[in-house]
């Protein structure tokens, strides 16, 4: 699935933004201090990051200029309150993909997403494929046997996880954290459903029950 670290100090702007995210199938991080967001960027595991100027320990600033030296690629898009064409030349030069003023529309945000992820197309994977059944990313489409198929955002990113790791176990603790973002709750079988809803619309045979693990795609 493909991971956006939001980066900012204000509770609600985080919430927001996050909640837009995973409502469009995506994985998210987050981060409220400047140093901490710098360290998970760095770590490699994070195909976007949308990056507040005013934080804790580091600006935005540092945090991007800091990034870029220590060979950070992937696209980064700036949030910032503050008005003036000289923080928009600051944050460009010093390696910004786009900037965003506050405070924005979220379906502007998504859309500025999706276009610096289409960029990428070339360094993260866009379109999976395993067997019959082929998901793309950017596209949002499913395609099983060349019929395409409605998917909700959710069943989507299901989708998207079983084709990530085809032929390996998946457990209910990993898919609920992955793709509604929650503590596992023993009592909840939201993930059995979801699955039982995916099997109905691209097939019960690709994905198998492990008793007492989770689900496998075959």
């Amino acid at each position: 699935m493909t991971r956006i670290l939001v980066v900012d100090d204000e509770p609600h702007i985080v919430s927001l933004v996050t909640r837009a995210l995973r409502a469009e199938g995506f994985e998210t991080v987050t981060a409220d201090d400047g140093q901490a967001a710098l360290d998970i960027a760095l770590a490699g595991d994070v195909d976007l990051v949308i990056l507040d100027v005013g934080l804790p320990s580091m600006d935005g600033f540092e945090v991007l200029r800091s990034l870029r030296g220590q060979g950070g690629r992937m696209p980064v898009i700036m949030l910032t309150a503050r008005s003036g064409t000289s923080d928009t030349i600051q944050g460009l030069d010093a390696g910004a993909s786009d900037y965003v003023p506050k405070p924005f529309s979220v379906a502007e945000l998504l859309a500025r997403v999706r276009s610096r992820l289409r960029e990428r197309t070339g360094a993260i994977s866009m379109v999976l494929t395993h067997g019959d059944v082929t998901v793309d990313l950017l596209a949002r489409r499913t395609m099983v046997a060349g019929r395409e198929i409605d998917l909700s955002a959710r069943e989507f990113a299901l989708a998207e996880q079983f084709l990530r790791h085809p032929n390996t176990v998946l457990t209910r603790e990993q898919l609920l954290s992955r793709i509604w973002g929650m503590d596992f709750d023993p009592g909840s079988n939201v993930v059995d459903v979801y699955v039982r809803y995916l099997r109905g619309k691209i097939g019960s045979d690709h994905i198998v029950t492990v008793r007492g693990e989770g689900y496998r795609w075959e």
